[in-house]
C-alpha cells in the first residue's frame, strides 16, 4: 500500500500527508488508547470509539481533512461489527488521493488478564463471564480485523519508549521518512524480540561472560569488542550478515516498509550481541541508514 497517490496533483489537500488515515483497533487492553495518544503527539488528530457509520463521512477526502486522522475502533464502538469495519475501510481505500491503514494490536492472554487484574477495569466481554473467557471470545470475535490489518504488533514485553518509537516509525508524518531500521541486542533466554524482521544468532561465538575480567562488563566496552572480534568465525559472520543486508535494503524501501527491526541475540544480551548491533549500527550509518538503536536486556537491567 502506498501512502500517496502519485496520480493526484501535489497542491491538492487529498494528496498531501494530511490525507491520511490510520484505524487502530486490536483487543482491549493491548494499548489503543496509548496508541491513540502517542499518534496525536505525532500530528494526528485522534478519535475514539467513532461509531462505524461515521468513519467514511469523516475520513472522505475534500470535507475538511486537514489533519491526519487516528480512528478508534474496538468492540465497545457503538454499531461495531467486523464485516461493517472492513467494509467501511474498503470503501476508504477506494477514495483516491487518501491513505489508509489499519493496526492490530495484539497481546497474550496472560498479560492481557494481569492489566484488567492490576488495573481494575471491566474487560467488555467479561461482565456475565470470568475475565479469561472474556478475552478469549473478544480474540475469536476479531480476529477477521487482524488478519486485515495492515501492521499487526503484539504489546505484550513491550516499553512505552519503544512503543512510541515504534509507530513513529510506522506511521511518522515528515514528507520523506524514507526506511528507519531498529537494531536491537536481546538474550535469547528472554525470548526473541516479538517485532523482529530479521534475527541474527551470535552464540555460537566465543563468550566474554566466561573470562573474569570482562563477565562485568558488556559489549560496548573496548575489551569486550576485542574479545569478540578476535574469534576467528567472526570476520566471516559480520561480513556475511553486511553482504546480506546491502542489497535487501533498497529493496524493502522499494516496497514502502517503513520500519524494519533487526535483532541480535547471544546467552545473556550484554556482551557479543551488544557488540555487534552497536558495530552493525555504525555501518548502516555509514551506508545512509536511519537508524535507532537498543540494547534491551542492559535497559533492563538483565544479564
Amino acid at each position: 500500500m502506498t501512502e500517496s497517490d502519485p496520480d493526484c496533483p501535489t497542491n491538492s489537500p487529498t494528496a498531501s500527508p494530511t490525507g491520511r488515515a490510520v484505524i487502530v483497533t486490536g483487543l482491549s487492553g493491548a494499548g489503543k488508547t496509548s496508541a491513540l495518544k502517542v499518534l496525536e503527539d505525532l500530528g494526528y488528530e485522534a478519535v475514539d470509539n467513532l461509531p462505524v457509520t461515521l468513519v467514511n463521512s469523516l475520513v472522505r477526502p475534500g470535507e475538511g481533512l486537514y489533519r491526519p486522522l487516528a480512528i478508534g475502533i474496538d468492540i465497545r464502538t457503538r454499531d461495531f461489527g467486523v464485516e461493517p469495519v472492513i467494509a467501511e475501510i474498503d470503501k476508504l481505500m477506494a477514495e483516491r488521493g487518501l491513505s489508509v491503514r489499519m493496526l492490530f494490536l495484539e497481546c497474550d492472554d496472560d498479560v492481557l488478564r494481569r492489566r484488567f487484574t492490576e488495573t481494575r477495569r471491566r474487560h467488555p466481554l467479561a461482565t456475565d463471564r470470568p475475565l479469561l473467557d472474556g478475552i478469549r471470545h473478544e480474540r475469536t470475535l476479531v480476529s477477521p480485523l487482524k488478519r486485515r490489518a495492515d501492521v499487526v504488533f503484539d504489546t505484550s514485553k513491550l516499553q512505552p519508549g519503544e512503543f512510541k518509537r515504534w509507530l513513529a516509525g510506522h506511521f511518522g508524518l515528515e514528507a520523506d521518512r524514507g526506511l528507519i531500521v531498529f537494531v536491537t541486542s536481546f538474550a535469547y533466554r528472554n525470548g526473541l524480540p516479538r517485532e523482529a524482521d530479521l534475527v541474527f544468532d551470535a552464540r555460537f561465538l566465543a563468550n566474554p561472560h566466561y573470562v573474569p575480567e570482562l563477565k562485568p562488563l558488556t559489549g560496548r566496552n573496548e575489551g569486550v569488542a576485542q574479545y569478540v572480534a578476535a574469534d576467528p568465525d567472526f570476520p566471516a559472520f559480520y561480513q556475511s550478515m553486511t553482504n546480506l543486508l546491502a542489497p535487501l535494503l533498497p529493496r524493502f524501501a522499494a516496497e514502502g516498509k517503513s520500519y524494519l527491526t533487526i535483532a541480535l541475540g547471544c546467552t545473556g544480551g550484554r556482551h557479543r550481541s551488544v557488540y555487534i548491533a552497536e558495530r552493525l549500527a555504525a555501518w548502516l550509518k555509514d551506508q545512509g541508514a536511519r537508524v535507532e538503536l537498543r540494547h534491551r536486556e542492559l535497559e533492563e537491567g538483565g544479564r
